[in-house]
């Protein structure tokens, strides 16, 4: 088969004639994403998830600085591919960024959920457009590169940077000690590390390609002293499903068996858990399980039956004070605090509603699994890698809130995955 010598994934870039400033756009890109303006800034008051509360001037600037990348992006795309450039936006997609759009006509704030969903639409179409400019392999060199830089910056940082620790007087103590390196919670820093972990254990050579082993070995050291359970839970799941997908997609017979095994293994849980479906049922009503999200979830559920189709509005959920969707539906002083929900699929149906939870499920699971389903003819397994990035984002969700998060690092690394399967379309 071609390309055999890529066991795990595919080739850097040889060549980095084809346009520089395009190029140069996406860097900056991940600059703003991956590093942020405020880097080892906790974020006051701290919430359980999510980085450092902008200022209005740091918001400004950083509005301004995504418009400039956009923009930058939009003139490259178009020189490059003309009209044709829209063709990087899936059509579920678009519909979905559409409804986020017009949720602004029914939220109690519309002006906040326009701003928020139009900088959703700015962050969507910089990331899909940069790597369809600048090609899947070479966005995805530039990127492990990024990711490679930040894992050092996070380790020097400990020893000589306070905040890259949790500190006390955390909200929650379980946090004190706990790394985080430049983000604002161990959370984010696990996630990053984890998937810098896959980035580059799913490389050029397989195992031959030693130092992509020990940066990935390196980004799990870090992965576990953040103490990120969610992460650390289901690495080892996605680094096994990019497995086997490289081996299981070959040819037909093969993914006819792995989907099998896969159905059967999915019912064996399924039974086991309605076994114990009381032991599950106490969790989840337990407020302290989950560390506290049981209770969001409950209130996540009640708000839903009460606004089911429509939800709050775009961007409603985090940040909006008194009139923040769950005012009413929540009881605790710490849980009040939370900006996130810790589940994409809930916050997706408070924000947007059951319709737009919909073109959610069609435009971030459904579209990129028939794009899986196609056999992987290249043979140089960069579809493996996409794959296990996809099951380790869908899986984090369950436990934290990724799914149109903004500028949320790992909302910006499901869409390079959308932007390499949407390249392997059209190629």
């Amino acid at each position: 088969m071609a390309n055999e010598n890529f066991a795990l994934s595919y080739a850097p870039p040889r060549a980095l004639e084809r346009n520089f400033v395009a190029q140069l756009a996406f860097v900056a890109l991940l600059l703003l994403v991956f590093v942020g303006l405020q880097p080892f800034s906790p974020p006051p008051g701290v919430s359980t998830f999510g980085g450092a509360a902008q200022t209005a001037q740091g918001d400004s600037l950083r509005q301004v600085l995504y418009l400039s990348v956009f923009a930058v992006i939009v003139l490259c795309a178009i020189q490059r591919r003309g009209l044709g450039a829209i063709q990087a936006i899936p059509i579920t997609l678009g519909l979905l960024l559409a409804w986020c759009c017009a949720s602004a006509l029914w939220a109690a704030e519309p002006g906040v959920a326009l701003r928020r969903a139009g900088l959703e639409v700015v962050i969507v179409l910089s990331a899909l457009l940069s790597v369809e400019t600048i090609g899947s392999e070479r966005a995805f060199f530039w990127w492990r590169v990024m990711l490679a830089l930040i894992l050092v910056v996070n380790f020097a940082s400990i020893p000589f940077i306070p905040t890259a620790r949790h500190l006390a007087g955390e909200v929650d103590g379980a946090l004190v000690g706990n790394w985080r390196g430049l983000y604002g919670h161990k959370n984010i820093a696990g996630a990053i590390s984890a998937i810098t972990a896959l980035t580059f254990l799913f490389s050029r050579n397989g195992w031959r390609n030693w130092l992509g082993i020990v940066i990935a070995i390196a980004a799990i050291v870090f992965l576990v002293m953040t103490r990120s359970k969610t992460s650390l839970g289901l690495l080892p799941l996605a680094i096994a499903a990019g497995i086997l997908y490289r081996f299981g997609w070959r040819d037909s017979l093969s993914r006819a068996v792995v989907t099998a095994a896969a159905v059967l293994l999915l019912a064996a849980l399924a039974s086991i858990a309605a076994f114990d479906s009381d032991a599950i049922a106490h969790a989840l009503e337990d407020p302290t399980e989950f560390t506290g999200r049981s209770a969001i979830w409950a209130a996540e559920l009640s708000y839903i039956r009460d606004h089911l189709f429509l939800g709050s509005g775009f961007g409603t959920f985090a940040d909006t004070g008194g009139i923040s969707p769950l005012h009413g539906y929540i009881s605790g002083h710490w849980v009040e605090e939370v900006s996130h929900g810790h589940n994409g699929y809930l916050q997706l149906t408070v924000t947007i509603g059951a319709v737009g939870a919909v073109l959610a499920f069609v435009a971030l699971i459904l579209k990129p699994l028939r794009s899986f389903w196609t056999l992987d003819w290249r043979g140089d397994a960069f579809k493996p890698l996409l794959f296990a990035l996809f099951a380790f984002l869908v899986l984090h969700n369950f436990m934290e809130s990724d799914f149109l998060e903004g500028d949320a690092p790992t909302w910006v690394a499901f869409l390079f995955l959308l932007a390499g399967l949407r390249a392997l379309e059209l190629a």
